[in-house]
């Protein structure tokens, strides 16, 4: 086995358990024990999930609904700034369709690097149109996207707790839209 072989995989290993711990820190930040409580708000999620926003401070109301194709519904629940220079956008796909759907492909984008990688909400932007900047879905050092992956499907009446992580704009920056293909755009605020 050649050095060259054995640093890339060690790399490569390396990068898999950043992705792995970065994804249970996401998860940890979101879930948790709230789905034990009793739900006493009128706006319960259908699928009696933990609802990620109680966490965070945030009201129930989402800061914006984006809405899809075929019935999928976005629900942006908080976009945080951090102090490492990311925001993380976090929300819930929901289908409102009386019908298993098939997340569009679209989602992913249509950069190579993020394909190959398979199914996620690698596509999402944030634009600060005040500055004038674009900012992309981040990427590991492998091009997998820091967001959520493999979502193939949802059954009518179901949501899937999504994330996706930005390089924060300028702290000047509070106000940005935010695109995902086949969505509407919205305009969301940044806290932190």
């Amino acid at each position: 086995m050649s050095i060259r072989f054995t640093s890339t995989a060690r790399r490569g290993m390396v990068a898999m358990a950043a992705a792995a711990g970065l994804a249970l820190g996401v998860a940890g930040c979101g879930s948790g024990g709230d789905a034990k409580k009793p739900d006493t708000t009128a706006s319960a999620s259908k699928s009696g999930g933990s609802d990620p926003s109680a966490q965070e401070g945030q009201s129930d109301a989402p800061l914006a609904e984006l809405k899809g194709s075929n019935g999928l519904i976005l629900d942006i629940t908080s976009a945080t700034r951090d102090a490492g220079g990311f925001v993380t956008v976090n929300g819930n796909l929901r289908n409102d369709a009386d019908k298993l759907l098939v997340v569009p492909a679209a989602l992913s984008g249509n950069e190579t690097e993020i394909i190959r990688n398979g199914p996620s909400l690698g596509g999402a932007t944030l634009v600060d149109s005040k500055g004038k900047k674009r900012y992309y879905v981040l990427r590991d050092t492998d091009g997998r996207p820091l967001t959520t992956t493999g979502i193939a499907t949802i059954k009518s009446g179901d949501e899937v707790a999504v994330f996706m992580q930005f390089p924060a704009p300028p702290s000047t920056a509070t106000e940005v839209s935010f695109e995902l293909p086949t969505f509407s755009v919205a305009t969301i605020k940044i806290s932190g």
